[in-house]
Order: structure tokens, then C-alpha cells, then sequence
């Protein structure tokens, strides 16, 4: 691994996988015992939690506020 110019390092895809790390996560670096370690902040925000924020009234089109899950099933549906 090399660290670029802005001091920033990748993590190896594999390590990702292996430690659910995605885009957006929260990371810390401690220094401990003369090396670095990488560690998730504990009381961030997961990777679903910033979805749903994200995403949270953005489907409440006017033309479909008010109605059941039924009548929208209905609608999805047609004919």
C-alpha cells in the first residue's frame, strides 16, 4: 500500500468484504504500540441508517400521499 500525497491509504477490497466496511463509514486511526490501527467508529451511523436517511420523504409523490398500500398495489398493478 502506498499513502498519496494526501495522506490517505486504500483499504484492499478483500479487508472490506472480510470487515463490512463500505463508502461512507466511519473510521478512526489509533496509534497503539508503535503501529496504527484502523477501527469503525462505534457510534456511527450504519451504512443502512444513512440510506434510510437519505432516502426518507422522497417518495411521497402528491399524486399518491393518503393512499393505502393496497390502493398503491392496485395502481402498481394495472389491469
Amino acid at each position: 500500500m502506498k499513502l498519496n500525497s494526501k495522506g490517505q491509504v486504500t483499504i484492499p477490497a478483500e479487508l472490506r468484504v472480510r470487515y463490512n466496511l463500505h463508502e461512507g463509514d466511519e473510521v478512526d486511526v489509533i496509534e497503539e504500540g508503535g503501529a496504527l490501527r484502523i477501527v469503525r467508529v462505534s457510534d456511527a451511523e450504519t451504512r443502512g441508517q444513512r440510506l434510510v436517511r437519505h432516502m426518507r420523504g422522497r417518495g411521497s409523490a402528491p399524486e399518491v400521499q393518503g393512499m393505502s398500500t393496497e390502493d398503491l398495489m392496485d395502481l402498481l398493478r394495472g389491469e
